[in-house]
């Protein structure tokens, strides 16, 4: 089983991840890992752990996986954006089929102001599109 592991091992975090070196070289089967950066994926910052020095190779590693990680990120960020618009689809639905009079008083206000907002910002942004591609 240890063979088929990886050189590198990645705990996500908020806004980043620790890196690990595995060893599997360990004594009685074990797999140890060493930590040797932190990574910010807000900034791209990549820091050695402690007073390690990271190895061309591990900087490679390291840039290979944010690079693909920013790509799940994205695609994630999209795809809960279209589940939105389904969840949006839902309330619709519960709205004009289920919802009680006191569950429309608890979420009516703050339902129309998110929706309101939300508007707004979708129509001066494709307004700047608009006004982009004009220009060009």
């Amino acid at each position: 089983m240890t063979s088929d592991l990886p050189e590198y091992y990645f705990r996500v975090r908020d806004n980043g991840a620790l890196v690990f070196r595995l060893d599997q070289a360990a004594r009685d089967r074990r797999i140890e890992m060493d930590q040797i950066a932190v990574i910010n994926m807000r900034n791209g910052e990549i820091k050695p752990h402690a007073n390690r020095e990271l190895t061309a190779e591990d900087l490679r590693q390291i840039r290979a996986w944010m690079k693909d990680r920013a790509q799940v990120l994205a695609r994630r960020e999209v795809d809960d954006i279209l589940r939105a618009v389904d969840h949006l689809n839902l309330t619709a639905q519960w709205v004009q089929s289920r919802a009680t009079d006191a569950q429309l008083d608890a979420i009516t206000d703050s339902l129309l102001m998110a929706m309101h907002d939300l508007r707004t910002v979708l129509v001066r942004k494709k307004a700047d599109r608009l006004m982009k591609g004009k220009k060009d």
